[in-house]
């Protein structure tokens, strides 16, 4: 089984990245990107660890002399989102898309391994390298601690493309780097009436006007103006015809943000404004909370440490802005220490566009920074 050189790699990388995107599968259903995967590994005779997961992949490369465990993670899925980027490797799924770059991140870390399976017997302990699914929903990466693959591990870190930062650049900071991340419903039930009647009835739609005049108010007037946290409605159903007023509305949106305290404090609001308006307009309003991952919070000593290797790998590094994307890499951090970097891909388009694209230059570099990553982060457990 012959060993890929470096200048190939690089193609190889090209050539898979291609092939992930033209057939992308969405969270918990990358069956055939599980097995594309998996027979890219083992072509390079890397070892793939015995799990019971659906879907997705943890590898290991095991160093000739005993030493600490590391891992390195990256997404695979993809999202319900119709390609319109008009590249020649286009997504032949309809309605489904790698706009996320999610299968950059694969393809990364799977250049990543083939690099370090080249000198295992120069390693002092063992790297696992994580091809997590279903991070699009927000769980996936439970699904993989649930396996128990991660208990012996010292460190994790992870990758994410950002378009807004350009070929060569690599950035992250000390705690809080991504939004925790949660989805609200709210179901008001009144009483319906003929629309030339309103006094019959009680008018679900002047209710849900009142939540959503109040639920602004949580940001205004309870956040303090140093902290940051976003609370966004983003769909309103109620009634179906001109003339009746109907006895259902329903509202959906999201919470972001970067501290416990403010994420326990915004539900318990919206808690407390639900019911307030309910007794206030004798309607039943139901507040339903769907909680999410939390925020990438990156130990400083590691994403100093990143920010190191990425200097010494020839990237311009720098200290990033907190973003309030969700990222579920943050379950990972709740058991042991890490830090998850920023890669640029260079844009124009923004993550979730129909026409976002990644430069495929900063593939085989990405891979390269994580091997080295890696090789440093043993050295530097080894010496404690």
């Amino acid at each position: 089984m012959s060993t890929l050189q470096v200048k190939e790699i690089g193609d190889y990388l090209v050539n898979f990245r291609r092939n992930l995107h033209l057939e992308p599968e969405l969270s918990n259903e990358e069956f055939e990107t599980t097995r594309k995967i998996k027979e890219a590994l083992l072509s390079q005779d890397i070892s793939i660890l015995n799990l019971p997961l659906k879907t997705g992949v943890v590898a290991e490369i095991k160093g000739s002399q005993p030493g600490p465990t590391i891992a390195l993670r990256c997404d695979i899925d993809a999202l319900p989102i119709l390609e319109q980027s008009e590249v020649s490797f286009t997504s032949k799924r309809q309605g489904v898309m790698h706009a996320c770059g999610h299968d950059f991140h694969t393809s990364v870390i799977l250049g990543t391994a083939f690099l370090l399976k080249k000198e295992e017997n120069n390693l002092a302990g063992t790297i696992r390298l994580i091809f997590q699914p279903a991070e699009e929903t927000g769980h996936g990466a439970r699904a993989i601690l649930d396996t128990h693959a991660l208990d012996d591990v010292d460190v994790i870190f992870g990758l994410h493309n950002d378009p807004t930062l350009k070929i060569g650049e690599l950035g992250t900071k000390h705690g809080a780097l991504t939004a925790g991340v949660d989805r609200f419903e709210i179901h008001v039930t009144s009483t319906g009436a003929h629309a030339a009647k309103p006094e019959e009835g009680n008018d679900p739609i002047i209710i849900t006007g009142h939540i959503i005049s109040s639920l602004q108010t949580i940001i205004s007037r309870n956040v303090p103006p140093r902290e940051t946290a976003v609370v966004s409605i983003t769909q309103i159903h109620s009634g179906s015809t001109w003339n009746v007023i109907p006895d259902t509305a329903y509202l959906e949106g999201t919470v972001r943000t970067f501290s416990k305290t403010q994420r326990a404090f915004i539900q318990k609001r919206m808690e407390q404004i639900s019911h307030g308006i309910g007794v206030t307009f004798n309607a039943k309003v139901e507040l339903v909370w769907h909680p999410g991952p939390p925020s990438v919070d990156n130990a400083p000593e590691w994403a100093d440490f990143a920010l190191e290797v990425g200097a010494k790998a020839g990237y311009k590094t720098r200290v990033v802005e907190a973003s309030s994307i969700g990222e579920d890499f943050a379950f990972y951090q709740e058991k042991l220490p890490g830090a998850f970097v920023m890669i640029g891909s260079g844009g124009p388009f923004d993550l979730h566009h129909p026409k976002f694209v990644v430069d495929e230059a900063a593939l085989l570099p990405a891979s390269e920074y994580f091997q080295l990553l890696a090789v440093e982060a043993l050295g530097k457990l080894k010496q404690g």
